[in-house]
């Protein structure tokens, strides 16, 4: 399953060739046509890398790293991209191009290329390690202001909450049962990104995961999450139980409605929301709890969801009264087709 944007293919290398052209112009070096396809060949490995396209075991260990150590081997990795696409780009632009007199002349890797390489991998590392800490979504919406001023908007939200946390604690203690939920919500991340979501917060053992309407009802992607996420748990099993004598399990309730989103904090920032749809997500909830639910969601959310893909099918659970809500709400669990009731 992915949902990665098929225009992708053409950024990675564009923008490969932009740093490329930058070079070229900053040091004067040959043509700038050279220059640009250089880069092209160059960054598109290493965007394709980011975007887990090349080596994503590699890449996921590496972000599991302490950030002295991510920083260190991200930029280690990104050198060896760079070498290797050198090489590629010297041996295109010498065969295809003649822009040198030698294809070994033109592999070799100048002082200043190299001092360029270095300081971009740098940077590129550093951005994508704060990126990484603040969360992706999080991260390009405060660098561009988007809710600098509030805004209302209708999200779709996601309550993910691991269930039996508190018991696996009581046995192992709380420094076992805080890196079980780490690597709980480490495995939670590829799915989120997959479905274009966002995950804003961790609240204990709880994971809150959005997404804008358009993006979150496309294909039903935020529903593919949740069970992206359940079969890369059940891929995992074995690994799971050698290291922490069980296989994570969890409860997930989504609704969407509209919402005040802003961005609050001053020394600290975050964007936060405002509105009924959040408190009625997190009464759901508890009300999967109550229902021996596997994954609820609202009627709301699957109406604008529209029909479900054929893997998955929707058992009408009626209406029930939430907390803090005047009129009773329709819900309904959802699991895969072909598994028994939920």
């Amino acid at each position: 399953m992915g949902f990665r944007p098929p225009w992708f293919v053409l950024v990675a290398p564009a923008l490969g060739a932009l740093a490329g052209l930058l070079y070229g112009s900053l040091f004067d070096v040959g043509p700038l046509t050279g220059a640009a396809i250089r880069g092209a060949i160059i960054g598109t490995p290493i965007m394709l890398y980011e975007r887990r396209l090349l080596v994503p075991a590699l890449r996921e260990r590496i972000r599991g790293l302490a950030s002295p150590l991510f920083l260190l081997a991200t930029v280690a990795l990104y050198i060896a991209l760079i070498v290797a696409g050198n090489a590629l780009a010297s041996t295109v632009l010498n065969r295809l191009f003649r822009f040198m007199y030698s294809e070994r002349n033109a592999m070799l890797m100048t002082d200043t290329g190299l001092v360029y390489a270095l300081a971009i991998s740098a940077v590129m590392a550093f951005v994508f390690r704060v990126r990484d800490l603040i969360g992706p979504g999080v991260f390009a919406n405060l660098l561009i202001g988007r809710y600098h001023r509030p805004i209302r908007e209708e999200r779709i939200f996601l309550f993910l909450d691991v269930t039996g946390s508190t018991r696996f604690a009581d046995r192992r203690g709380d420094e076992a049962a805080q890196a079980y939920l780490g690597q709980i919500f480490n495995a939670l991340a590829l799915p989120v990104s997959r479905a274009r979501g966002s995950i804003d917060d961790y609240i204990g053992d709880l994971a809150l995961v959005t997404w804008t309407m358009e993006r979150g009802t496309r294909n039903a992607a935020c529903l593919r999450c949740v069970f992206d996420f359940e079969a890369r748990l059940a891929a995992d099993a074995e690994a799971w139980r050698n290291r922490f004598g069980q296989v994570p399990e969890f409860r997930a309730a989504l609704h969407c409605g509209p919402v005040v989103t802003a961005e609050i904090g001053l020394e600290r920032h975050k964007i936060a929301y405002f509105g009924d749809a959040v408190n009625t997500t997190a009464r759901l909830e508890a009300l999967s709890k109550t229902l021996g639910v596997h994954v609820l969601a609202s009627a709301d959310l699957l109406d604008r969801i529209g029909p479900l893909p054929g893997n998955l099918v929707a058992e009408d659970l009626g209406t029930h009264a939430l907390r803090g809500r005047e009129a009773p709400l329709a819900v309904a669990a959802i699991r895969r087709r072909g598994v028994g009731t939920v």
